[in-house]
């Protein structure tokens, strides 16, 4: 029986030492050819080692995984990593590729291999694999659909941690970094807030001062200080943020 092979390309190193671990542990059979941590890099893997299977984040620098899969057609099976969920069934609902979501989970990895194993068993035809992925990458590039942030990564130490945006009570710049508040913890990251209010839902997250965004689902109350300033209050915390005078409006119809 023919021995399967995949690649793995993120640009997280973590992420593909993870991805590794769980393949090796889930599927022993499976053999490893390389890792990639940019687009051109997993794609000159791709056309040396010929895996079965490619392992692909959909944002590398370099060249997306979107485009790697443009490039190497139906050269292989795909995977594709993503941090975004908004899409997923749309993309995915062919079968002809699949997704994991960030941060990794055994059992979305379960089922992703019994998925890979029952496509490898069987003999499909390459035009028509070809023009599913096409159809599939087409969905994935419809700006139509935006791509909004689902996770965000912060350091927490030497270990690194993926937060659900929809347990941020706020952001807030503060010197050079951006404080991410929870209800239970406070991180620090590189993002400029500028950066975050283009990458995150605007129905959810408000930009309501020069220097934060607040998540509206989390807010409990909004009141006027002595000054006449709106300040918000949070469910799950005692921290407030003020309202500066030109984001007011946003709050008018509440």
């Amino acid at each position: 029986m023919k021995q399967i092979t995949a690649i793995i390309a993120d640009d997280e190193e973590n992420l593909r030492k993870g991805l590794t671990l769980l393949l090796e542990r889930l599927w022993p059979e499976l053999k490893i050819l390389g890792q990639a941590q940019n687009g051109i890099e997993a794609l000159s893997l791709i056309e040396f080692e010929k895996p079965d299977i490619a392992f692909l984040d959909i944002k590398m620098p370099g060249m997306t995984g979107i485009n790697v899969a443009k490039k190497v057609s139906n050269a292989c099976k795909i995977v594709f990593i993503t941090a975004y969920d908004h899409f997923a069934v749309q993309a995915f609902e062919s079968e002809a590729v699949d997704y994991i979501l960030k941060p990794l989970t055994q059992n979305r990895l379960k089922a992703t291999i019994d998925r890979l194993k029952k496509q490898l068993g069987e003999q499909e035809q390459p035009l028509d694999f070809d023009l599913k992925m096409k159809k599939i990458i087409q969905v994935l590039e419809n700006k139509d659909v935006p791509e909004y942030l689902r996770l965000i990564k912060v350091k927490t130490g030497s270990d690194l941690r993926f937060i659900p945006v929809s347990q941020v009570l706020y952001f807030k710049a503060e010197d050079k970094y951006t404080i991410v508040q929870t209800a239970t913890n406070e991180f620090l990251i590189k993002t400029p807030i500028k950066d975050l209010e283009n990458d995150l839902e605007p129905k959810q997250f408000w930009r309501v001062h020069r220097s934060a965004i607040v998540n509206i689902e989390k807010i409990q109350a909004i009141k006027r200080s002595f000054s006449n300033q709106l300040i918000i209050g949070f469910n799950e915390t005692m921290h407030t943020i003020a309202v500066s005078r030109s984001y007011e409006h946003l709050f008018k119809q509440m």
